[in-house]
């Protein structure tokens, strides 16, 4: 089977070229004749009884750069994938629903996943075997792309029937296998919420924690900042000096890593060693989104300036590199440029040297810059010490050296940005960019900056303006000035999280009728049992199946936060029955997140909360956004935070005095204390001592 390599040019265009996805915009001119996912495809395969090939990947993707160079550039692998397949690219971010089904599948066969995700199904859209990057001809213990291509071939014209019934198996393996919902109530529902058992969490992250680099496990590094976060509120109500110590060394080892970018902000989505050095270069806007949030709670806790000025340098990356002119934030950056996987962010000594004149021995020690370098001979910038610890070093004035530091990122990426950029994938996602507004809150809350609300305040009108087509009914992504995709789970979720913090951090009631309204788009139509939700809605109809997905991995799973969601709106707009469902989902994981608390991190926070005690706390009064304001910037994460300059019917809001001074409130189950006029009373009767 051995073909000729030609590789193909700008001659050829296929379906994709009507695409707005930048990923699948990358192969419009492949001579494969690509397909976008539709009923096109799907029609296409069953008229001519070919078996459909899915080959789903991102723009940021390194390897599905290297599979499309190798393969799908090459004409004569192309014309053997058209004459005998249906071929469909995928851009697992428009479409993640597909991208869990076979993603699932292709673990199941292989025993393991990644991208780019290549699977083969039939007609009925059923998958029978597939993998993730295979190199044009057999190497490193894996089969050749042509070769896989003809065993395809081969099996479904001559073993058909096999095909059919092996498809069939693997569909019900996976409905059965992400089917929790077979299982019984773990233990009833006794009370679960006890501090030994918040304790027994935080036990099991540290358990896999490395004390000496931060985070969690060996290489590859995730930043896992939802691990981060429970330790931070488990170490700050009950004084447990080992979970603060360690989520504060994993954001500033993180911080002061190759993962991150000293020059322009921003992080990329892993490290590829323990030490926080090589990252995979792509830069994802959720990483960068939930880094914030991080970051945020950090600073309220510890008061650590590091972390304050991280939140600042992630918003300055976001405002510089990731907006769009429209008003939403790009999806990521690409980890190539010029074909090669970090080539923009990587340093000779030389460079840095020609650039820095006599300050260059000051740069290089402080990027830790060498002659040899620190990677494949050249530099990842890297920052070894602290502002502090550096100026005693080197015996100069902390401000001083400030100002320097800053001077030599300035002139650094001034030079750098005359370099071919990595690709940037453009399209704007709604889930994404609503984390992004729970950071602007996030960030906002803990310093009081008031760029960091007003951005949030434009980010979340826009999104609202272009994504939600009907009351109540939203989109998933947008490009070119048009939304599209039916939107998940995970983007309701996010989008009705972003409403809540808003309305902490502003006191306008609309964004929690927001939320509401989306709430119950999400009952009706993402409901399963045991009070979880599908991925996909009711009226989604181009899947082979729905799945429910549960687990917190690089972004928070849609039925994590829609648990901590339904439990804070159930108080502000009395809904028990929406407070019953959330806690029938917790006490359903309870086990879960006990034993794998890295992979249910959300769940484990809310766990906290409830075991911690949720703090209600109205403020009042003419004056109530100026108090507002100074409450914010306290640490109180378990809270439920309403605020009305003027009277207001809703369930904490109704029947209070309002005056021109601002009155608190504490309350629970919508009994009240009597109203106190200063923040030290109200921390005197709130702040719990375990």
């Amino acid at each position: 089977m051995a073909l000729s390599v030609v590789f193909c040019s700008m001659s050829f265009t296929n379906r994709l070229i009507n695409e707005s996805s930048p990923y699948l915009l990358q192969h419009a001119h492949n001579p494969v004749d690509w397909f976008p996912w539709g009923d096109e495809a799907i029609s296409t395969a069953k008229k001519h009884n070919k078996p459909i090939l899915v080959s789903i990947g991102y723009s940021a993707c390194h390897w599905c750069h290297v599979m499309e160079k190798e393969s799908f550039e090459n004409e004569a692998t192309a014309a053997y994938m058209n004459e005998h397949f249906v071929n469909i690219k995928i851009d697992r971010e428009e479409r993640p629903d597909l991208d869990h089904i076979y993603m699932d599948a292709v673990q199941a066969i292989a025993g393991n996943g990644g991208w780019p995700l290549n699977v083969f199904l039939t007609t009925d859209l059923k998958p029978f075997y597939g993998g993730t990057y295979f190199p044009p001809a057999r190497a490193f213990n894996r089969p050749g792309w042509l070769e896989v291509l003809g065993l395809m071939k081969d099996a479904w014209v001559n073993r058909r029937e096999e095909i059919e019934q092996q498809a069939q198996v693997l569909i019900d393996h996976i409905s059965k296998s992400g089917n929790f919902l077979n299982d019984k109530l773990q233990d009833g529902i006794e009370n679960i919420f006890t501090e030994d058992t918040a304790r027994q969490i935080a036990e099991n992250l540290l358990k896999n924690a490395d004390k000496k680099e931060g985070g969690f496990g060996n290489a590859p590094k995730f930043p896992q900042t939802f691990s981060i976060n429970y330790l931070i509120e488990y170490g700050f109500f009950y004084k447990h000096s080992a979970s603060l110590d360690h989520a504060y060394l994993s954001l500033k080892k993180m911080l002061r890593g190759g993962i991150y970018d000293h020059l322009a902000g921003g992080l990329c989505r892993y490290s590829t060693d323990a030490e926080w050095l090589v990252p995979h270069f792509e830069k994802m806007l959720y990483d960068n989104a939930l880094l914030m949030i991080a970051m945020a709670e950090a600073f309220q806790a510890s008061g650590d300036k590091e972390f304050e000025d991280g939140m600042l340098s992630v918003y300055s990356f976001f405002k510089n590199e990731m907006k769009d002119g429209s008003g939403g934030y790009y999806a990521a950056l690409d980890a190539d440029s010029e074909g090669e996987e970090g080539k923009f962010y990587v340093w000779n000594k030389a460079e840095v040297e020609n650039i820095t004149g006599e300050d260059a021995a000051g740069c290089c020690k402080w990027f830790g810059i060498t002659e040899e370098g620190n990677w494949e001979g050249r530099n990842i910038l890297t920052q070894k010490f602290s502002i502090k610890e550096f100026s005693e070093m080197e015996g100069m004035d902390e401000k001083l050296l400030e100002e320097k530091i800053s001077l030599w990122k300035l002139a650094l990426n001034a030079q750098r940005n005359k370099r071919v950029r990595p690709g940037t994938d453009d399209k704007i996602l709604l889930g994404w960019n609503a984390l992004y507004v729970t950071a602007l809150c996030k960030a906002y809350a803990a310093t009081g900056k008031e760029f960091y609300k007003e951005d949030a305040l434009a980010l979340y009108d826009h999104l609202k303006k272009i994504f939600e087509t009907e009351p109540g009914i939203l989109l998933h992504t947008y490009k070119n000035g048009k939304a599209t995709v039916p939107a998940f789970l995970d983007d309701y979720a996010c989008f009705i999280q972003a409403g809540i913090q808003m309305q902490e951090i502003t006191g306008l009631q609309q964004y929690l009728a927001d939320a509401f309204r989306f709430t119950e788009t999400v009952i009706r139509d993402f409901s399963a049992d045991a009070g979880l939700f599908y991925f996909t809605a009711s009226h989604q109809d181009d899947v082979v199946m729905r799945k429910i997905e549960l687990y917190d991995g690089a972004v928070p799973s849609g039925n994590s936060l829609m648990v901590d969601n339904l439990l804070y709106l159930a108080v502000v707009f009395e809904k028990p029955e929406w407070s019953e469902r959330a806690l029938s989902v917790v006490h359903f994981l309870k086990n879960a997140f006990i034993k794998y608390p890295s992979s249910f991190g959300i769940y484990a926070k809310t766990f906290l909360k409830q075991v911690s005690g949720i703090k209600e706390i109205v403020i009042t009064g003419k004056d109530s956004l100026q108090m507002l304001k100074k409450i914010l910037k306290i640490y109180l994460p378990h809270k439920i935070l309403q605020s009305s300059e003027h009277k207001e019917e809703m369930a904490l809001l109704k029947d209070k005095h309002y005056e021109k001074e601002a009155l608190i409130y504490l309350c629970k189950d919508y009994t009240c204390q009597a109203p106190v006029r200063t923040i030290e009373a109200m921390l005197k009767n709130l702040i719990r001592k375990p």
